[in-house]
């Protein structure tokens, strides 16, 4: 149910977004909008709004939304029409007015993910400290000689603060570059310089976990198994676990630290489990369930509780990175604009056959994080929700017909040949764009269908 809510709401408010972009340009720019419709298909509710009367539509299927205004195609015979309207016809409009009015929408959605990263910059985000841990054998990372225990500074000469930080990075220079520097401090507080070979980097791998394909792994610190927050309803909570709980043993297995426990319970889903807790000055016998989950394609165990740690040992670890209000916007639209740059990248990649597609995805992949970024909490989900809407922006920015960026093509030869695109070339850019979006709904799809049936 809240994966169901979660996509209904993403998919809700930024279909609505983009829509009101267009929409409230068109108004600007003197232009009658007849309807505006969230979803498509049967209307659900309707109703006339404002001078013009626009009708304000919800529909049942919400993966989409259209904004209908006075003299959109081509021929004004539509009986739309009446005398006094002819001057507010989107058709009549300067090629100005009309680009303006056509790249609104995706910009919409881009302003919208300025939005919401300037809040999370603002409140604080949390992320672990980019030390590194256990170096896979005969990985890249083995090879260049970094060790555990550093601390990750640089890549390729932009700051880390966070694993986040440093994930996104290497992903982004190893597409880009055959070997990354990395700067690292040491525990003696000693800085050293690491060539990473990337080359080794296939494009299957750049569509997984680029950490462990690099062969770095984030440090686990030596955490008693002391129960923390449990999610209400999950296993743990069912089971009677409950916060400050330390666990001594599972399964009959002693355990010494958080690592160990977690790791019984992973490979125990669907099994009951034995724990033995100490409870003030009591031991207390109690038996959990682990639920499957995926992760990393394997099926593992989860019981829905985090570890306990004091204020010193988590300072250490973790890292609060504040803005103020003009330094959290200028970090969320650097970080809007990296992104679309990196996803346009990523596409124009998969075209050239430098990437795999098998990292396009679609609707129920959407879904899917939808209802855990939600799950994940409130910081997450806004995440999530700057992260989609940047790329329906940059998606309708393509210069395919149908979309955004396909009409903005048309105005832009329009421009420049002083005269429109002939209706018999726009039907011909129709076909064509219904026939390219098609192909990616489809290629998306069996992705997701693929992902939801091998994990």
């Amino acid at each position: 149910m809240l994966t169901v809510l979660a996509f209904i709401f993403t998919i809700g408010l930024l279909v609505t977004v983009h829509e009101y972009g267009h929409f409230q340009v068109a108004k600007w720019c003197g232009v009658k909008v007849l309807k505006f419709s969230v979803g498509f298909g049967k209307p659900l509710w309707s109703k006339r709004f404002g001078q013009d009367q626009t009708e304000f539509i919800i529909a049942a299927i919400p993966l989409g939304g259209y904004v209908k205004m006075l003299g959109e195609e081509q021929s004004t015979q539509d009986d739309e029409f009446v005398s006094h309207d002819m001057a507010r016809a989107l058709n009549r409009q300067s090629v100005g007015k009309r680009m303006a009015i056509v790249l609104a929408g995706p910009l919409a959605n881009l302003l919208l993910a300025i939005v919401l990263y300037w809040a999370l910059f603002m409140t604080g985000t949390v992320g672990m400290r980019p030390i590194v841990g256990k170096v896979i054998e005969n990985s890249p990372a083995a090879a260049s000689s970094i060790s555990t225990g550093d601390m990750l500074q640089r890549i390729n000469g932009k700051d880390v603060a966070t694993w986040q930080d440093a994930r996104w990075l290497l992903l982004k220079e190893s597409l880009k570059n055959k070997r990354v520097e990395i700067q690292a401090i040491n525990r003696k507080q000693e800085i050293h310089f690491y060539q990473i070979d990337a080359s080794s980097l296939t494009d299957e791998d750049v569509n997984r976990d680029i950490l462990d394909k690099l062969g770095l792994t984030i440090y686990q610190p030596n955490i008693p198994a002391r129960i923390g927050e449990i999610i209400k309803g999950s296993p743990a909570d069912i089971a009677g676990l409950k916060s400050n709980d330390l666990v001594l043993a599972a399964n009959q297995i002693s355990v010494s630290d958080w690592e160990s426990f977690v790791k019984e319970i992973r490979l125990n889903f669907n099994q009951a489990v034995d724990v033995l807790v100490q409870r003030e000055d009591r031991e207390i016998h109690l038996t959990v369930r682990p639920e499957p989950v995926i992760e990393n394609e394997k099926t593992i165990g989860r019981i829905g509780a985090a570890f306990k740690m004091e204020q010193s040992e988590l300072d250490h670890y973790f890292v609060t990175s504040h803005y103020s209000v003009l330094g959290a916007l200028s970090k969320a639209i650097e970080k809007t604009w990296d992104t679309a740059l990196f996803s346009l990248n990523m596409l124009g990649n998969m075209v050239l056959g430098q990437v795999s597609w098998k990292g396009m995805s679609g609707p129920v992949t959407i879904a899917s994080y939808a209802g855990q970024s939600a799950d994940m909490g409130i910081k997450v989900f806004v995440g999530f929700l700057a992260l989609i809407s940047i790329s329906i922006g940059v998606l309708n920015l393509l210069p395919i017909p149908i979309l955004d960026g396909g009409h903005f093509m048309y105005y832009m030869v329009e421009f420049f040949i002083g005269k429109p695109v002939s209706e018999a070339a726009i039907n011909i850019g129709q076909k064509i764009g219904f026939f390219l979006l098609a192909c990616m709904m489809v290629l998306a799809l069996y992705n997701d269908m693929y992902k939801l049936t091998t994990g």
